[in-house]
């Protein structure tokens, strides 16, 4: 049971205690944290733009938000007087014909007319620069949103891997979404606008990396209970650099170079694994999860839920919903000798 602080009495009972001082200042530190909260993490924001698309959304935002500020200053300015007006000596009323009604006209009707056809004007002059332009010679990657991780194709390369797309720096990719379920929506904060991924539908969003770096995107659509972690990496990297990874992401998986190897695939391909998941050049061919080809080279696991390292895995392949409750991966029954060999064999595959 809760009881209130004795603070503030003052002797007489039927008096009301009044709340404690530090209240006042834990409420105004409280909200500094979470707007400081709020504005930070420039690793994924709208406002640390990495593109000339997410630059023009990034300066419109600006705008609105000065826009904002100063019809909101003059409104609390407009508040002020008239509150003050009425505790000086009644004015006597304006007799003349029209004579109070210039403020409604100018304030409520011209003003916000003249900021929002403003305002308008500037948003269809930022929708070229982050709408798909007709281009050839484009690098096309295809990204299937599922229930709850990302399906990357590059179909010119038969590339296909997850969680992670991989883009040459300074020049255009068209992305091309769609859903294989429900509607997620496909976000990079820091290279371009969101986008619809619905089923049955294909749309296209460009990106364009002005430098080499890791951006992270998002799912922004609730997608189900793992809506929130269903977040991918683009990883942006110098031409001859992003060449090499493709090259390699199209071959095999690499044979097993060890004994303990051999017995790490062959513990993966007796498991259910084989059902779900594809690694090229063995027997596993399922689609119903990521393809797991050259998963060891991958920044995270469980659409980028938690690192990719050894530790985690091992977590994750024995009890995924611990990590991702309601993700549709089942657990897998394996003792500890067949955990650490699957394990030493999913790391190699690179």
């Amino acid at each position: 049971m809760f009881r209130t602080p004795n603070h503030g009495y003052d002797g007489d009972t039927n008096s009301s205690p009044s709340p404690p001082r530090r209240f006042g200042t834990c409420a105004v530190v409280l909200v500094l944290v979470l707007l400081a909260a709020g504005c930070g993490g420039s690793d994924q924001s709208t406002l640390s733009p990495e593109s000339h698309a997410s630059s023009e959304i990034a300066q419109l935002w600006w705008v609105m938000l000065a826009a904002s500020a100063v019809i909101f200053g003059v409104v609390l300015v407009l508040i002020a007087a008239a509150l003050l007006r009425r505790r000086g000596p009644e004015a006597p009323p304006d007799t003349r014909a029209g004579g109070g009604l210039w403020i409604p006209a100018i304030g409520g009707v011209a003003i916000p007319i003249v900021l929002l056809v403003a305002l308008f004007a500037l948003t269809l002059n930022t929708l070229p620069a982050t709408s798909p332009t007709a281009q050839t010679g484009v690098l096309t990657v295809k990204v299937t949103g599922r229930q709850w991780f990302w399906d990357v194709e590059y179909p010119g390369a038969g590339v296909r891997t997850a969680n992670e797309l991989h883009v040459p720096v300074g020049q255009t990719v068209n992305v091309e979404v769609t859903s294989g379920d429900v509607i997620h929506s496909f976000w990079v904060p820091e290279l371009n606008r969101k986008i619809d991924m619905i089923p049955g539908r294909v749309n296209t969003v460009q990106l364009e990396a002005d430098r080499a770096g890791t951006y992270r995107g998002q799912c922004a659509e609730f997608c189900g209970l793992q809506h929130a972690h269903m977040a991918f990496f683009v990883i942006a990297q110098p031409r001859a650099e992003f060449d090499r990874w493709l090259a390699a992401e199209a071959r095999p998986a690499p044979r097993p170079a060890t004994h303990e190897l051999e017995r790490g695939q062959q513990v993966f391909l007796g498991s259910a694994c084989v059902y779900c998941h594809t690694i090229a050049g063995t027997n596993a061919s399922g689609t119903i999860g990521p393809d797991l080809t050259h998963f060891g080279s991958r920044l995270a696991i469980g659409a980028a839920t938690i690192p990719n390292t050894r530790g985690y895995l091992g977590g994750w392949i024995l009890d995924p919903q611990h990590l991702k409750p309601g993700n549709k991966m089942p657990g897998t029954d394996l003792s500890g000798a067949e955990l650490q060999v699957l394990i030493d064999y999913l790391e190699s595959l690179r």
